[in-house]
């Protein structure tokens, strides 16, 4: 079966190598977390999928096409992708309303109309766990940090995506939010049956959502498989940044409680 996204052999470096031939598929359907520690090039390997950062080697393809294509081709590569950013990158002048609208494609928006475009975004946002009419008119300056990165899943989400890209969806938040945000992840791909790619440093967080994972250590991946081959496994790096990231999680619910 041939695999939704693929990663063939991608090189990519700045001021030093960052992806050195990584080969990754993505089946539909699946949910894949990419782990590894900071700066070993995990979000660059996420933008490239959507041709956000251009490759110096290799090819990225979705649905069998490659992200290097015409630009007709790359817009239709990211029509069928939601992202949700780091920290949520909501537009600080715009409402909820305004920023969970701009995940809907202008032509798409017209075709719907503007009744059908406000029941998608109402849906979308009570998918989150948010109350429409409780938030639809905040800026993001009114939004805890909880809510913004719900309302970024919500904007990911409300044009109903085949695909969702997902960077760091928890980094800032407590654990309870972040227990919250990887419910949400699970409940966003049972609902649209979306296909979902993770960049992740929380290990839990991944092996508790995904199908498989994958170990990106100097710009190679040590390891893909399942969560459980990951607990097994006898690679001696695999061991330790789980059990080294374990600790780090434990340690920051601690200081949470007190």
């Amino acid at each position: 079966m041939a695999a939704l996204i693929e990663f063939r052999d991608v090189h990519k470096a700045f001021d030093r190598p960052v992806l050195d031939g990584v080969s990754l598929q993505v089946q539909e359907g699946e949910t894949v977390s990419i782990l590894g520690p900071s700066g070993t090039g995990k979000s660059v390997l996420l933008k490239t999928s959507i041709g956000l950062i251009p490759l110096d080697g290799g090819d990225v393809l979705v649905e069998g096409d490659s992200v290097h294509g015409s630009s007709k081709v790359l817009k239709s590569i990211r029509s069928k992708v939601g992202y949700v950013f780091q920290y949520a990158a909501l537009f600080d002048s715009l409402t909820v309303y305004e920023n969970v609208a701009l995940g809907i494609q202008d032509d798409r928006a017209r075709d719907l109309g503007a009744a059908e475009v406000r029941k998608r975004i109402e849906t979308a946002l009570e998918g989150v766990n948010l109350d429409p009419t409780a938030v639809l008119q905040k800026l993001p300056a009114e939004l805890s940090g909880g809510m913004r990165k719900r309302v970024g899943l919500a904007r990911a989400t409300v044009g109903r995506p085949r695909i969702v890209l997902y960077d760091e969806p928890v980094t800032g938040l407590d654990p309870v939010n972040a227990a919250a945000v990887s419910l949400l992840i699970r409940k966003v791909r049972d609902a649209y049956g979306v296909t979902s790619l993770l960049v992740t440093h929380d290990v839990e967080q991944a092996l508790e959502i995904s199908d498989r994972v994958a170990l990106l250590d100097h710009g190679k991946l040590r390891f893909v498989g399942t969560p459980q081959e990951f607990r097994g496994s006898d690679d001696q790096l695999v061991r330790a940044f789980g059990n080294r990231e374990a600790a780090s999680t434990l340690a920051a619910a601690q200081q949470q409680e007190d």
